[in-house]
């Protein structure tokens, strides 16, 4: 029995006899390489589609509820949101992988400099469109009357000012 286990341990390919727990433990779990440690590949680049569909459906979210975006910029329709993130998503991909196919990522941390591009690339995207999105919401709804006149630091001053009266309690 002895000899049985150890041809296991070295994988040898024979099986301990039928019946011993031993043999049942063996045949469902493999033994480990030599080093004692199994052998992992990580790949940081390029993410799997699961992935990418788990960051637009996140941006989705993201755009379409209430946050601190939603509250300076607005929120987005669900359909409008859908459109947006796939291309946000796209273009962040698209932008990292070109940068993958420059530099010739071969390691894990220049592959996870490539992710890190896209996830910036993804970041600088949301606050673009929301930002585009928020100022023609605005530009349509609100106009600003603008002071004959009036030079960059009155604009200031007056920002200052009407920040001041409406900071200031009413009785």
């Amino acid at each position: 029995m002895a000899e049985d286990s150890e041809a296991t341990k070295h994988g040898s390919g024979e099986a301990p006899a039928k019946g011993s727990n031993e043999a049942e433990a063996s045949a469902t779990n493999p033994p480990p390489p030599a080093s004692g440690l199994p052998s992992v590949s990580l790949n940081i680049w390029p993410p799997s589609q699961r992935t990418r569909e788990a960051v637009i459906q996140h941006l989705i979210e993201t755009l379409t509820s209430p946050s601190v975006l939603s509250k300076r910029y607005g929120v987005l329709s669900l359909d409008e949101a859908s459109a947006t993130g796939r291309l946000i998503e796209e273009e962040a991909f698209a932008a990292a992988a070109a940068a993958a196919d420059s530099s010739h990522a071969t390691s894990v941390d220049e592959e996870v400099e490539i992710l890190q591009i896209y996830s910036k690339g993804i970041s600088k995207r949301v606050l673009e469109t929301v930002k585009k999105r928020g100022s023609s919401v605005d530009g349509a709804a609100k106009v600003t009357p603008t002071p004959a006149d009036s030079d960059a630091p009155a604009t200031a001053a007056g920002e200052e000012a009407s920040s001041l009266e409406s900071e200031t309690p009413q009785a």
